[in-house]
């Protein structure tokens, strides 16, 4: 099984509901993501998945998350986010747009993460 992992970042705020404790509040995160893609073989020229078209298909999702609160995106208007739904956020997001993802860890701070895979 060969896999190769990059890492994305972006910042934004959120607050948690139905939390008790600072994290109610707004607050922001200097979010740090990281994105695995797992496969059998490589391809012909021997790459599980070209980085730079990785890298891109990230970014283009990220992109719409930064410099955001998270609150007020449509699918976190229903689903608290948590790191843990912010990683799921990404994965299905990274499937819609053709990516192998085998997982996505989102970090909130650089003791903290969280990670989503199926």
């Amino acid at each position: 099984m060969y896999s190769v992992r990059i890492e994305g970042d972006f910042s934004s705020a959120h607050n948690l509901r139905g939390y008790k404790g600072k994290c109610e509040d707004l607050h922001g995160h200097n979010w740090k993501v990281g994105v695995v893609v797992r496969k059998p073989k490589t391809d012909k020229t021997g790459m599980v998945m070209d980085f730079k078209l990785l890298k891109a298909r990230l970014n283009a999702i990220l992109d719409t998350l930064d410099h955001k609160h998270l609150n007020k995106i449509a699918y976190f208007k229903k689903v608290n986010p948590t790191s843990e739904n912010i990683a799921k956020y990404l994965y299905d997001r990274m499937r819609a747009r053709k990516v192998d993802v085998y997982s996505v860890t989102v970090w909130e701070s650089d003791s903290s993460s969280a990670t989503y895979y199926e």
